[in-house]
């Protein structure tokens, strides 16, 4: 199994239901795939570094997933290509240390 992370800033101006609902339907799209959804880290409304779709604060999200390969990433890249909602995305694979580091952070041991 391979380690990836994909992290994508949805839309603030919908209401609150509908941006988890547009978080989880990748999240659905994952699973569907067959991919390990290792954590789902919602981080909430931060402000953007520039403007984008004229839009200066866009809610955070990050899904780290465990896929057998990488040809789910595409489809799914297509997907929020489409999305209106989603206002930016950015799929990596992580190594093993991305993976421990991950790891460590949601026990608490990094960044307290």
């Amino acid at each position: 199994m391979r380690n990836y992370e994909v992290t994508f800033i949805v839309d603030p101006v919908q209401d609150g239901g509908d941006i988890k609902a547009t978080a989880q339907k990748y999240v659905n799209h994952l699973q569907d795939q067959g991919c390990n959804i290792v954590h789902v880290n919602e981080m909430g409304v931060r402000e953007l570094a520039y403007q984008i779709k004229t839009r200066t604060s866009g809610v955070y999200y990050c899904v780290e997933f465990e896929a057998e390969n990488g040809t789910v990433i595409e489809p799914m890249e297509l997907e929020m290509r489409r999305d209106d909602n989603i206002m930016r995305f950015l799929t990596v694979s992580l190594d093993k240390y991305g993976v421990k580091y991950n790891q460590d952070k949601r026990d608490g041991k990094i960044g307290v």
